[in-house]
């Protein structure tokens, strides 16, 4: 079995528990397969402070296998009292496809007993990915540390580090101080928090010619994909006018992209919690902040795979387009309205994605996305070897209603691609900076052919 890493989130789960026991039931009564992995930890829930203003205890990782939160429940089906009221503390890192795929998830220490005594209970094994995770989380923050001084210290921007949003953004202003024919910085609107939302475009001329668009970060731990839309930013700007294909490609169709699609989710895995996926507005009525921006985009709104939860990390909101981050780019798509095609980089699992999400019905044009996406990881694994799966959402990993490439597919683009970067789950939200520069590089191999076959398959 393949394993990988678990940690602990905020509470608010009952809901979900209780969908979540009745598949358990039923799964259990019918023999599922199940197998399982934890991560544990000292605190009984997410602290405020986050591993920057007070340090967490993370033990070991635990995986299961099985769908949602539904796994680990289903080997705990009959738990109740301390069990039960353990299970509430678990983060889903990865989300279950079946019962015979792996899930990973955060356990709090505290937890861990009553979790490994369901798990041993239905004789459902499980592997420690991570002993100490907040080990993991200190060496992050001190490579990061260090990468700043250095580069307060006159040191050049550093590709291969992660940087915080402040940086990213005078990063920005220096790529278009250095490519101001080529690349220029547009604000699309602001943040719940009102922080700008910038966008970076690259155009040789013209006015809403054909458009390419990317977005990276929308969940905001996955940092890996905040950190390689940096890096493809940088590599489309200095390959221009030296290599063929891109000098083609932008001498054809514009290129936007959006790198950080959740700037105050970003800001907050900074400041307070690492783990934070979920923008920061205020949701009435509950202590839980924030909405999963890829459950608030308008296709099949509050279907199955969201969450009506408001504590959830699948929370939809209170209607379609409610985020700010989110209406501010259907704003900018509607307005433009020569987009041809819409890409959205996420972390993790090795996954390139095509619609529909909250359907498993086969989009219209699923042949010919199916077959783009499987020529594109076939260019990514050509440089270090690394493998993607390729399938539409729903029938790749589960389904997913209310998600940004639905909705792009559905409003007329057809090149809608989603990617969930690595790893498959040895590291998981925490991918070691030395990776970075990897990720980006193969992963740029597959954009560039996504944008090529745009190129010279118009519509």
């Amino acid at each position: 079995m393949e394993t990988s890493t678990i940690h602990q989130a905020d509470g608010g789960r009952e809901e979900e528990w209780a969908e979540s026991q009745q598949w358990a039931e039923s799964q259990l009564g019918s023999g599922a397969r199940l197998c399982a992995r934890l991560t544990t930890w000292e605190q009984d829930h997410l602290p405020p402070g986050g591993f920057l203003k007070r340090r967490e205890t993370h033990g070991p990782d635990t995986q299961t296998l099985g769908r949602h939160e539904r796994s680990l429940a289903a080997a705990g089906a009959c738990g109740c009292g301390p069990r039960r009221e353990a299970l509430h503390w678990l983060d889903f890192w990865l989300r279950p496809i079946s019962t015979d795929l792996p899930v990973d998830l955060r356990v709090p220490r505290s937890a861990v007993s009553a979790v490994t005594e369901l798990l041993a209970a239905h004789a459902v094994p499980y592997a420690v990915i991570v002993d100490d995770l907040q080990e993991l989380l200190d060496e992050e923050k001190a490579e990061m540390l260090e990468n700043q001084r250095k580069e307060r210290s006159g040191g050049s921007f550093n590709f291969g580090a992660y940087h915080p949003l402040e940086t990213i953004h005078s990063w920005m202003d220096s790529l278009v101080a250095q490519h101001p024919g080529l690349v220029s910085k547009q604000e699309i609107g602001r943040s719940y928090e009102n922080r700008p939302m910038y966008v970076l475009k690259f155009s040789t001329g013209g006015n809403k010619r054909p458009a390419i668009w990317m977005d990276t970060g929308i969940h905001s731990r996955e940092w890996v994909s905040q950190a390689t839309g940096v890096w493809t930013a940088n590599k489309i700007a200095a390959d221009y006018g030296v290599d063929a294909s891109v000098t083609s490609l932008l001498d054809t169709v514009d290129v936007y992209m959006l790198l950080l699609a959740n700037p105050d989710g970003y800001a907050y895995t900074h400041s307070n919690n690492r783990m934070w996926r979920k923008t920061r507005s205020v949701n009435p009525g509950s202590p839980c902040r924030g909405v999963d921006p890829n459950r608030n985009w308008d296709a099949g709104f509050g279907g199955p795979g969201a969450s009506s939860n408001p504590c959830s990390d699948s929370f939809h909101g209170r209607s379609a387009h409610s985020e700010v981050e989110v209406k501010n780019v259907v704003e900018l798509i509607r307005s433009h309205g020569n987009f041809k095609a819409f890409i959205s980089v996420h972390a993790y699992s090795q996954l390139l994605m095509y619609p529909y999400g909250y359907t498993c019905s086969n989009a219209p044009h699923q042949r010919e996305l199916d077959s783009v996406g499987r020529a594109a990881v076939q260019k990514l694994s050509a440089l270090h070897g690394t493998r993607y799966k390729v399938g539409s959402i729903c029938n790749i990993i589960y389904q997913a209603s209310g998600g940004s490439i639905d909705w792009s597919y559905n409003f007329g683009i057809k090149y809608s691609f989603a990617f969930e970067l690595r790893d498959t789950g040895r590291y998981g939200f925490i991918l070691p900076a030395n990776q970075i520069i990897p990720t980006a590089s193969e992963t740029w191999l597959a954009l560039k052919h996504i944008m090529e076959h745009v190129r010279d398959h118009p519509y």
